[in-house]
């Protein structure tokens, strides 16, 4: 059976990361629907219902439903969808850079913080639709239909003791293609399916096979209808950044506001405090201006620096799952709510079967739900985790709602 060649993998990667982009700018530009069976859900950033997009006058010439960068500039800040000026223009600049927005006279190519005229160009009928665009938008309808129905193909199901959400078999979608009248035969529909997996819309749930007609388990990797928050189109780097870390590069957090500040604590349980680089969540690869309080200097746009971040582990000795599981371990198990905030979780996982928690932001959303340094990971959302490695419970978290619930095993002093 073919398995997937790496640089397959590699372009259904960026194709799936150029949906989250067109996702995330579409939920930016509609106004609140209501409607379930709408093509996005009702977004969080209600441009046009908070009248930033209207027609505007300028020069005698009237600009249809445009926006003045400055005053988006200040929108996103004031909404707490990107932390400075900075990052707001960042996270614009990438919806110019994927064809979602543009000045109006089409004069500037890239997104100034000015008092400038910018539209999305779903607005005005000059968003391209091109080839991969289109398998996206028919990757969209499916979904949306799958997603209506009551009795779904779509299930959560389990594979090598890992859960996965909105599952389905080859063959299932196959025979649910055909009897939709989406096909015509089931050749057509295995190139559809490859279209939509080397598209990034659908994946193997380990990443290894192509598509066929089979009992091979898929999954959307696109969620449709998942609320974006505008700092993940920052995170373009961020599988690649799973797989080259060793530590989660998803839960570091800053601080503190002081802009002289630029380091993350890391609490031990001899109480030594440890100095180490700060990362946040959604911004893996960006925030790399000489003005962002985050870094003391541009940081690289790959994971090395990272890499120095605490290599050494918090364990005193190593812990197997059999010690953590035996009968009468000195181990009681907790559960803890943790609400991820604009920057992260505020904590650093590590290591595997089974994993610990490497470091905990003080002042972050994890130690305020009681994690610590030393706990092992349970579970996570529900998944039983003791089994898998930081990088797997990395993507969990990630690809998860911002509210966590994670088990957790604490050594009984």
């Amino acid at each position: 059976m073919e398995s997937l060649s790496s640089g397959l993998k590699k372009k259904a990667t960026e194709h799936h990361y150029r949906a989250e982009v067109m996702i995330a700018g579409e939920q930016l530009r509609l106004h609140s629907s209501g409607e379930p069976s709408c093509a996005f859900p009702p977004a969080r950033l209600r441009l046009h219902d908070g009248k930033l997009i209207k027609d505007r006058r300028y020069h005698l010439r009237t600009y249809p439903n445009c926006f003045v960068a400055k005053e988006l500039t200040d929108w996103l800040i004031d909404h707490k969808e990107a932390p400075d000026r900075e990052t707001g223009i960042r996270l614009m600049q990438k919806l110019m850079d994927h064809y979602i927005i543009h000045h109006v006279c089409d004069e500037h190519s890239d997104y100034k913080d000015a008092k400038l005229l910018y539209r999305f160009r779903k607005d005005d009928g000059t968003f391209p639709l091109s080839k991969d665009v289109k398998v996206f938008m028919r990757g969209q309808s499916l979904y949306e239909k799958l997603v209506s129905v009551e009795e779904s193909i779509l299930k959560v199901r389990e594979e090598n003791s890992v859960k996965y959400q909105r599952t389905f078999l080859g063959s299932e979608m196959i025979d649910w293609l055909i009897q939709e009248g989406e096909v015509e035969n089931r050749q057509e529909a295995v190139e559809l399916g490859r279209a939509l997996l080397e598209h990034g819309i659908i994946q193997h749930v380990s990443n290894r096979h192509h598509f066929f007609d089979s009992d091979i388990l898929y999954h959307f990797w696109i969620n449709f209808r998942r609320r974006r928050r505008l700092t993940e189109l920052l995170n373009e780097n961020s599988s690649r950044a799973l797989s080259e870390s060793p530590d989660s590069p998803f839960c570091l957090r800053k601080l503190n506001p002081d802009p002289g500040n630029t380091s993350f604590l890391s609490v031990q349980t001899n109480k030594e405090i440890k100095v180490v680089s700060a990362v946040r969540r959604s911004s893996i690869t960006s925030l790399s201006g000489n003005s962002n309080a985050y870094f003391s200097a541009p940081p690289t746009l790959v994971f090395p620096p990272v890499a120095e971040c605490n290599p050494k582990s918090v364990l005193k000795r190593p812990v197997t799952n059999e010690e953590l599981l035996s009968p009468g371990a000195p181990y009681v198990k907790k559960t803890l709510t943790i609400v991820g905030d604009a920057v992260g979780w505020g904590f650093v996982v590590r290591g595997g079967r089974p994993c610990h928690i490497q470091a905990v932001d003080p002042g972050g959303p994890a130690a305020a739900a009681g994690m610590k340094v030393c706990q092992f990971v349970f579970s996570v959302n529900g998944v039983y985790v003791l089994h898998l490695d930081y990088q797997t419970i990395s993507s969990l978290i990630m690809t998860g709602p911002r509210t966590l619930v994670m088990e957790v095993m604490e050594a009984i002093e």
